[in-house]
């Protein structure tokens, strides 16, 4: 709203003021008293209401509707005003946060700062309700009003009281800035953290020549809830899983490291992935007051013969790719991980032959979206697989995470972008 809906209202005195505002009562002084509420105003406290009213008998009384600016930074200002009624705040920053909002109360002056010393305005003065102001030009503020007598001393109490106010909102702004330097550092050290714990090594296992395999996950925001793994359960089975959990920040990132940490345990003391998945499941839903959940496939790939057993609870369903076959990886149904007690879980078989590659993925890959709201899809990663002519697997997941950049037009990430792939060399 602009101030071309600011009303203003002549301050009168006599029949004219008395029958503009539909009030008559005999006695003059009283009545315009009553009305502008003189005797309210700590800039007129003990000064004789007479001289008061005979002082601002030319000035205006301003309308203000709520959400209306009465000063704004950078403009010029030569009137002081007095607040009447209703409620108004100055603004340090252009946020408009009621954290960095100045309440002016009722009676207090604004904008005699800049009225002193000529200087633009500093701050957005604005009505947060309808309001009523006392505008009073330099001309009546100095030769009027401050040489009635006690107008000045009222007027440094004033200006000492918005003082301390105005101190105490920038300590405050201080400490909570500090704490948000200390809390950027915490998180700092919580992503080294969570980076450290996943295998970020590229590619990994790169003393072994029977098996290629190389993970990439960047998160959107400082700490990320998606996560893979993969390692040796013994000489020659390797056992890999992938995951999303539900939502970002700290939250997700602590229930990610708590599945980490379980996976690598119950990976070791079993090779059925489908019960596995019903053990972790059990022991995430456990104190789980949060209701976060996680997506996760994993499998048990034996190298020898190439037999991958795997499960899956409520995630995407990897890329398979041999020579010019390439499609979606038949995957079972399962329920999400930690989000219902003693469900259960089924597990399939897929043998991979030399040459074939499994491409896992979190939906931050496939459901990355444009401008125009379209999503990058599965048809586009099997798309980029099937032009990919024996490229490093490094180099394809390179690849991957450039077109998803070219695809939205953004640097940043709308949620986590996590990929893992495997590959049997031919």
């Amino acid at each position: 709203m602009d101030r071309e809906s600011i009303r203003e209202q002549r301050f009168k005195r006599g029949s004219e003021r008395r029958t503009s505002v539909g009030t008559c009562f005999s006695n003059r002084r009283k009545n315009e008293r009553r009305i502008l509420g003189v005797e309210t105003i700590p800039l007129f406290q003990n000064a004789e209401p007479g001289t008061v009213l005979e002082a601002l008998s030319d000035s205006d009384v301003l309308l203000l509707p709520a959400g209306t600016p009465l000063l704004s930074p950078g403009e010029i200002n030569h009137n002081v005003f007095i607040l009447l009624s209703g409620e108004i705040a100055a603004y340090l920053d252009s946020t408009l946060s009621q954290d960095a909002a100045i309440p002016i109360l009722q009676g207090e002056c604004i904008g005699e700062l800049s009225a002193i010393d000529n200087k633009p305005v500093s701050a957005l003065v604005m009505a947060l309700t309808d309001a009523r102001v006392l505008k009073l030009s330099q001309e009546v503020f100095w030769y009027r009003v401050m040489a009635l007598p006690g107008v000045a001393r009222n007027l440094m109490i004033s200006l000492t009281g918005r003082m301390r106010r105005t101190n105490e909102q920038t300590l405050k702004a201080q400490r909570e800035q500090l704490e948000l330097v200390h809390l950027r550092k915490e998180l700092d050290v919580a992503r080294q953290l969570q980076i450290s714990m996943l295998p970020l090594q590229r590619p990994l296992f790169p003393e072994r020549l029977d098996i290629e395999v190389c993970g990439f996950m960047e998160p959107a925001s400082d700490v990320g809830g998606d996560l893979f793994d993969a390692f040796f359960v013994d000489e020659n089975i390797l056992f890999f899983c992938i995951g999303d959990v539900s939502g970002h920040g700290i939250a997700a990132a602590l229930f990610m490291a708590r599945a980490i940490g379980l996976l690598r345990i119950l990976a070791m003391n079993t090779q059925q992935p489908d019960k596995l998945l019903e053990t972790l499941n059990n022991r995430l839903c456990v104190d789980n007051d949060t209701n976060i959940f996680v997506t996760l496939f994993c499998g048990f790939l034996h190298l020898g013969s190439g037999l991958l057993r795997y499960s899956n609870g409520g995630h995407c369903p990897p890329i398979r790719s041999f020579q010019n076959d390439i499609g979606l990886l038949s995957i079972p149904r399962g329920p999400l991980i930690g989000a219902f007690p003693g469900a259960s879980y089924s597990s399939m078989e897929y043998v991979l032959n030399p040459g074939d590659m499994l491409f896992c993925y979190t939906d931050g890959v496939t459901e990355a979206q444009s401008r125009e709201g379209e999503e990058f899809s599965e048809v586009r990663c099997l798309k980029i697989i099937s032009q990919a002519f024996e490229p490093s697997l490094p180099t394809l997941l390179d690849t991957m995470r450039l077109e998803v950049n070219n695809f939205t037009g953004s640097d940043f990430l709308d949620d986590d972008c996590t990929m893992l792939a495997i590959r049997l060399p031919g």
